[in-house]
């Protein structure tokens, strides 16, 4: 599968929002992370649904990848799946029943993630894989953004990376939380094919050259 670049607007200057996304874009990234935070499943607050809703009517048309680190998380689902979203990614322990949120989130005819914290059983993935189309793996402890790469998650990725492999699904293996020019390879090495990175490229001028080594980096490990 082709590798992707997801630059989390986490990281991203607020004020200005609609131009960032539309410049990573321009610089060559392929969809958009959104980070959801609730101040209670993690110990941070960011946005809500209004922010895809106005990437949308801004004129973004990339793959918006919804990222909800929120408790209960059923009843936000639909506000972002009419928002715009078009990947709804939840972290199992957010649910009472892993199953019916899924159903909830193809309800809505998005994408379904799951997505497993450093240290939470890739177990729960194995019920569902196929019904996912991206597993998004917590290569730092999800409520900030700038932490460093935990290397310890990469035998879990790949891990999680054999599973698909033997099932022969076309899901997306992502990860999430120190992805910079230094670890990127390293996450490919383990399987991961998606890269959601917010630091490491809003922290620079220059997007596209930030994103060219990305990919310079990802092609060697072809």
């Amino acid at each position: 599968m082709k590798y992707l670049i997801s630059p989390s607007i986490l990281s991203a200057n607020m004020a200005k929002l609609g131009q960032e996304v539309d410049d990573v874009i321009q610089a060559g990234a392929d969809m958009i992370h959104i980070d959801v935070m609730d101040n209670h499943y993690v110990p941070n607050l960011t946005i809500g649904p209004f922010v895809c809703e106005a990437l949308r009517k801004y004129g973004i048309k990339a793959p918006l990848d919804v990222h909800l680190m929120i408790e209960p998380v059923d009843a936000i689902i639909p506000a972002f799946a009419k928002a715009g979203a078009t990947c709804i990614t939840f972290h199992p322990e957010a649910t009472p029943n892993i199953q019916k949120t899924i159903e909830l989130i193809k309800t809505y005819h998005c994408q379904v993630g799951l997505a497993i914290n450093p240290e939470t059983s890739i177990d729960y993935i194995k019920p569902v894989l196929d019904q996912l189309n991206l597993i998004l793996m917590m290569t730092v402890h999800p409520g900030f953004a700038g932490q460093k790469f935990i290397t310890d998650v990469l035998p879990k990725i790949k891990a999680v990376r054999e599973l698909i492999d033997s099932q022969n699904k076309k899901i997306r293996l992502s990860v999430d939380g120190g992805i910079n020019i230094d670890t990127i390879a390293q996450a490919a090495q383990a399987g991961a094919d998606t890269f959601a990175a917010g630091s490491a490229i809003f922290g620079e001028k220059d997007y596209k050259k930030i994103i060219d080594q990305f990919r310079s980096q990802l092609k060697h490990n072809d």
